[in-house]
């Protein structure tokens, strides 16, 4: 699907400043729920990169640095700290044996599996209270939201370049 282009609407607008600033709040959240879950021995990162990899299987460093939208310098830092960790393994890449690729291992899935179980639960309990229509409704569109951002981030990580670059002159 490609992003309409021309004039927004006021309206359009007004939705994409509250958008702005939800996901800013929900940001700020996750910021602190990373920061608690660091503390307890549990980095983010770690989360991001190990389901990178059960998502897109084995990879080179460069492939997984690009799947998470991260610079790969950053990458290779937290690989090594993984790999030392039992998270992830090095192996020979079938199609160049001089390069390897990254793979999770039963640690990292367990880490992995772990993580996912204990948000899911602390998340439930954040709707709880709502009718579930209201619920399955909200997933839908978040989860669309989700994709169609996916798809955008090239031209969004332009625009808000763009515009501090522009806003500096």
């Amino acid at each position: 699907m490609d992003v309409p282009t021309g004039e927004l609407t006021e309206w359009e607008i007004e939705c994409g400043h509250r958008l702005a600033g939800a996901m800013f709040g929900l940001g700020k959240q996750q910021a602190s729920l990373s920061n608690r879950m660091s503390k307890s021995g549990v980095d983010r990162s770690t989360i991001f990169l190990l389901k990178a990899l059960v998502v897109h299987g084995p990879s080179r460093s460069s492939e997984l640095a690009a799947a998470v939208h991260s610079d790969p310098s950053t990458v290779s830092r937290q690989v090594a700290a993984m790999v030392r960790d039992g998270l992830i393994e090095r192996r020979a890449d079938p199609e160049d044996g001089r390069a390897s690729v990254l793979a999770h291992t039963e640690r990292g899935l367990a880490l992995l599996e772990e993580q996912r179980r204990r948000l899911g639960l602390a998340l439930a309990q954040v709707v709880r209270q709502w009718d579930p229509d209201d619920v399955s409704h909200f997933l839908e569109l978040l989860e669309r939201f989700v994709t169609d951002h996916e798809r955008s981030l090239p031209m969004l990580m332009n625009e808000c370049v763009k515009t501090r670059s522009e806003g500096e002159n």
